[in-house]
């Protein structure tokens, strides 16, 4: 059988210097020996006040309040009739599945989706800094290139479909958050385009090692907003009220959550929020996440004065990101830019 897993184990052995002992098989339900935690529904809220043609205004104002308080109570919430179809979050979960069902040494090697793939965390100094998974992370402008995709040419079309109707869908949410702070709904219009914005394709294989592994480290994301779209498995966590709680699955839901980058727009009235992922020790778990960014060289500063943040570019926040975790192993984010 050729193998499709990337060598996780062997990997996390030669990192860290020890060989782990894999425990039997379960012969009962894994969830018996996970760590119970508390599971938490997300502000659920229903698009369609904003998305109808005829809409009610009443509807409409009820349904921005909704994002605009999960935001800043949660930074995280959950959206219904967002206006993507099911037959096409289907297909692209049935092509995600067949690229990562590719063996490892073809996607490690072939350059598919510009050269993005990825998979463990080759700067983890310590087993918590560790993530057991792996991932595509490509940038818009190259989804629609033909030589990108290789063998999975049914991919191409899937993906640029689903791209742009999570372009659509985060730039409407991101000009709900916009109005709710005086500015134009088209705030982010100019600086965010397909030639700033990342879709990111993550599996996370199932762990033997423990049901302590992190599938992605704790993190907030380094973006305006992103939106993901996941499977039923379970698996993702996010810190409320000082303690993490485990996210529900909703089949018929997409999670949207606030990135750094807007909560420094918004001068911290909307909450970037730690959140990460458990591995299972039996199954394995797919998403998708859209990441709305800006240009690298976009000038993000706070709304309102005064100012919580220094202005910075993308780019330098990018950059100290990166070095902060090739240095300390973790990312510092937001508060390296307080005033």
């Amino acid at each position: 059988m050729i193998e499709s897993d990337p060598p996780l184990l062997q990997h996390y052995e030669a990192r860290f210097s020890h060989p782990v002992e894999v425990p039997p098989a379960l012969e009962c339900d894994e969830r018996q020996n996970e760590v119970v935690m508390e599971e938490c529904q997300l502000p659920l809220i229903d698009l369609n006040g904003l998305r109808l043609k005829c809409q009610d205004e009443r509807e409409r104002l009820a349904c921005s309040t909704a994002i605009c308080r999960a935001s800043s109570e949660w930074g995280f919430f959950q959206v219904v009739n967002h206006g993507i179809s099911p037959r096409l979050l289907q297909n692209m979960r049935r092509e995600q599945v067949k690229l990562f069902q590719t063996p490892f040494e073809n996607k490690a090697t072939c350059g598919l989706l510009n050269n993005s793939y990825r998979w463990g965390t080759p700067t983890a100094t310590c087993p918590n800094q560790f993530s057991w998974s792996e991932a595509f992370h490509i940038p818009l402008t190259k989804i629609s290139e033909e030589a990108c995709y290789g063998e999975f040419s049914s991919l191409r079309e899937v993906m640029n479909e689903f791209a742009a109707a999570m372009s659509e869908l985060a730039r409407l949410l991101a000009g709900v958050l916009a109005e709710n702070l005086g500015h134009k709904k088209g705030e982010f219009e100019d600086i965010c385009d397909e030639s700033t914005c990342f879709l990111r394709l993550n599996r996370y294989p199932a762990c033997p090692i423990s049901p302590e592994m992190f599938g992605l480290v704790p993190h907030t994301d380094s973006d305006f907003l992103t939106i993901l779209y996941q499977d039923q498995v379970g698996g993702l966590q996010l810190m409320k009220d000082s303690k993490w709680v485990a996210v529900k699955p909703n089949q018929d839901a997409l999670i949207v959550n606030i990135g750094d980058l807007f909560q420094a727009w918004s001068n911290d009235v909307y909450k970037s929020v730690e959140h990460k992922v458990m591995a299972k020790r039996t199954t394995e778990r797919y998403s998708i996440a859209y990441f709305l960014c800006p240009s690298y060289d976009s000038l993000i500063g706070s709304c309102t004065e005064p100012s919580i943040y220094r202005k910075f570019t993308f780019g330098e926040y990018r950059n100290k990101v990166q070095e902060d975790v090739k240095k300390i192993g973790y990312k510092v984010g937001l508060s390296r830019f307080l005033v």
